[in-house]
């Protein structure tokens, strides 16, 4: 997992030292300390599992001698009623750490499960598809993670991962071409340029400049056909905008190489999780 080990680290301790604060008053006003038992997570729905190990490490984090045992890894489908993994030891310590753990691992289920669906959707064509920026703040290492166990790309991790000019750099600056004239003469020659379009007109300024990509913003349907074979090779092109499961599959047939897709990270709905105890 390519995610920044002591930013997750930090991330995990800030997320308990929230829900905790002074203390779990009602297990800790219930339970002595010395209770032990397993507790087994099981899905609810059909998902795509992601995030096993950040699940395991909240519960380790919180308290090292839990005993986590996966049953699921990611990129599994789980099924409803399939158990994902059992955490054994303190019962005091599996209820505290309960919550924060499935936050983490709900949300990345989610945006694994929505991401196989639009993937689904876009078989048999060339098109990609891709995540935005428009993840939660503090969790982009996971969220982007997780939409690739769903078999999704990443889009940029961050600014520093490519020029991509969008309406307020091209107001800010004049124009298309003024804006890419500038970016080209800043960075060095191995970085692509990417532009946002949102007409014919634009297309056709954005292939003039020599750009490497052309994301057809909020475009109809006839539109991005007319822009691909416009654009005819000359400069990858990714579609942007309202895209759902409902419109995906008929934008990717317009011939576009990459869909983006904010909501798989911007709107998530969490994977329907439950941790029970089954054993003391």
């Amino acid at each position: 997992m390519v995610i920044q080990r002591i930013r997750l680290k930090k991330l995990i301790e800030a997320a308990l030292d929230e829900d905790i604060g002074a203390g779990d008053i009602t297990t800790w006003a219930l339970l002595t300390g010395n209770e032990r038992g397993v507790a087994a997570t099981i899905a609810k729905d059909q998902i795509v599992v992601a995030g096993i190990d950040i699940f395991r490490e909240v519960f380790e984090t919180y308290d090292e001698y839990l005993a986590f045992n996966a049953t699921c890894y990611d990129g599994d489908i789980a099924g409803p009623g399939d158990v994902i993994a059992e955490i054994s030891g303190s019962l005091r310590s599996i209820l505290t750490a309960e919550r924060v753990a499935l936050n983490f691992f709900q949300r990345m289920c989610g945006i694994a499960t929505i991401t196989g669906l639009f993937v689904d959707k876009v078989k048999g064509t060339k098109a990609r598809i891709l995540d935005t920026r428009k993840t939660l703040p503090g969790h982009r290492d996971l969220d982007k993670y997780a939409v690739r166990i769903g078999g999704g790309f990443n889009h940029r991790l961050g600014l520093d991962g490519g020029v991509m000019i969008k309406d307020n750099h091209i107001i800010a600056a004049g124009s298309i071409s003024k804006a890419v004239t500038l970016a080209s003469n800043s960075i060095p020659p191995t970085i692509k340029i990417e532009v946002e379009v949102k007409n014919r007109e634009e297309v056709m300024e954005a292939l003039s400049s020599g750009v490497d990509i052309i994301m057809l913003d909020n475009m109809s349907i006839s539109d991005m056909k007319e822009a691909v074979s416009l654009i005819d090779g000359k400069a990858l092109v990714e579609a942007s905008g309202n895209v759902t499961l409902e419109n995906v599959r008929e934008i990717a047939e317009t011939g576009v190489d990459f869909i983006s897709v904010g909501a798989l990270t911007h709107s998530v709905k969490v994977a329907d999780l439950s941790l029970n105890i089954v054993a003391e």
